[in-house]
């Protein structure tokens, strides 16, 4: 579209002024944004509750607190993270020093899906914005209320020749990924990423993807169930299952796994009550369609705990299914929904090599009270990250990079690794005039000797 043309043309005649690549213009625009979403906090979590029926408590938690956290981490530590820093330098190469300039990579766009709208939407525009580059921010259609305010954001926040939104769905998202950009940052699903990374190979685009899969949660017979049912339980069904790194399904020990059943619909009930569907604090489906999906998963299966829904508020109750095998429709896609399937072990090993033969999932959970079976798993499982003992939680810091591998995505982000996502990190070595070896020029009659011994 010629619009988007003449937008991006603008952002790059404004990155190339140079203001964006001052720290203190990067501290004052985090520092504006900290402040209009303390502002409108209320609006915020008014738009999460009309998109997905989020509780005020679970909006502050995961998306609006998050979000402050990262901008408050950020303005601590951004002038450091943004110094250039001195390297060793080869003794073949003496007399001279290196350094490693990071700068920012000009126009980059930042594509965020529905499901954690305004944390995933605006947790990249931190990062994008601390390393000194213009942004492009393409929140998703499917979640109205919180892409209108997040256009509403950043209108006020920025001129469009800095951060421009382009709200809309697929024609947009199409017509932006046939634009040249410095750095694409994509958030959503598998099949989108691929495109998206089809997409970008056309100008040899640099990408991150933040991307999905069927994340497993493992429970030995030395974990304590009570304890483990309860984070499970929390973990699994925030934002109603519709969570990249909620635990996809379980592989529990034979032995405690009925114990584990009864835990968990005990704690369903507690948090949930007995009827989820009419309790104000539990979440939605985002829309029809992912609300039949994931209802569908459900038919012919051995349902333990839930299964009910509404269809009016699109609410499906938090469901366990026992007697699942690899063949069930279930475990033939990522769930996105408040289904958690249960399958049995015997042998750890058993569970890895099932788990290693698959895609690598964005997580992974292992709920046990043996440091040698935690070693075991770490060594011998690929995947994005994870926790011990706990579910989801690993996301929540400022202080560990998020993000997956394989089919689960590729690159990572908070803290200093947003910084570094957006950051091209130059190399310079600056050579004496003083004085020049000339062992490197020809003729090399003699010297080959002499190069070996200093290289």
């Amino acid at each position: 579209m010629t619009e988007y043309k003449d937008m991006l043309q603008k952002q790059r005649d404004y990155f190339r002024t140079g203001e964006t690549k001052n720290v203190a213009f990067r501290l004052r625009q985090l520092q504006r944004m900290e402040a209009w979403i303390k502002e409108n906090e209320e609006d915020i979590m008014e738009a999460l509750k009309q998109d997905l029926h989020k509780s005020p408590f679970e909006a502050y938690a995961t998306e609006i607190g998050i979000v402050k956290e990262e901008i408050r981490y950020t303005l601590k530590h951004l002038r450091r993270w943004a110094r250039p820093k001195r390297v060793p330098t080869p003794v073949t190469q003496f007399p001279s020093r290196s350094c490693i300039y990071p700068e920012p990579y000009g126009v980059v766009l930042i594509m965020s899906p529905w499901n954690y709208p305004f944390q995933l939407t605006i947790a990249p525009l931190v990062g994008a914005i601390c390393a000194g580059n213009c942004a492009v921010v393409k929140p998703s259609a499917y979640s109205a209320a919180t892409s209108a305010l997040i256009g509403r954001m950043l209108r006020e926040l920025f001129p469009e020749k800095y951060v421009s939104v382009i709200e809309g769905g697929r024609k947009e998202n199409e017509a932006l990924l046939n634009e040249r950009f410095d750095y694409i940052f994509f958030t959503g699903s598998v099949n989108v990423g691929r495109y998206v990374m089809e997409k970008a190979s056309a100008h040899l685009t640099p990408v991150s993807l933040e991307l999905g899969g069927k994340s497993p949660c493992i429970v030995d017979e030395t974990a304590d169930i009570s304890l483990a049912a309860r984070r499970i339980v929390w973990g699994k069904f925030l934002n109603c299952g519709q969570t990249c790194v909620a635990p996809d399904y379980i592989f529990v020990h034979k032995s405690v796994k009925d114990k584990l059943l009864k835990q968990m619909a005990k704690q369903i009930r507690k948090m949930y009550g007995n009827d989820p569907c009419r309790n104000e604090e539990y979440p939605k489906m985002i829309n029809r369609k992912h609300f039949d999906r994931v209802l569908g998963l459900i038919r012919d299966a051995r349902v333990v705990c839930g299964g009910g829904s509404r269809q009016e508020t699109l609410q499906i109750e938090p469901t366990i299914l026992d007697q699942v095998t690899w063949e069930h429709p279930v475990m033939q896609e990522e769930i996105f929904g408040p289904v958690l399937p249960v399958m049995t072990f015997y042998d750890l090993q058993e569970v890895v090599a099932q788990v290693s033969a698959r895609p690598r999932p964005l997580a992974l959970y292992l709920f046990t009270r043996k440091k040698e079976r935690e070693a075991y798993v770490l060594k011998h499982v690929s995947y994005g990250g994870g926790c011990i003992n706990d579910t989801v939680v690993h996301l929540a810091t400022s202080h560990m990079p998020f993000g997956g591998v394989g089919d689960s995505g590729m690159g990572g982000y908070h803290g200093k690794d947003s910084f570094d996502t957006f950051t091209h990190r130059k190399s310079i070595m600056k050579k004496s005039c003083l004085i020049d070896i000339p062992v490197r020029y020809a003729p090399f009659k003699k010297k080959l000797d002499l190069l070996k011994k200093i290289q």
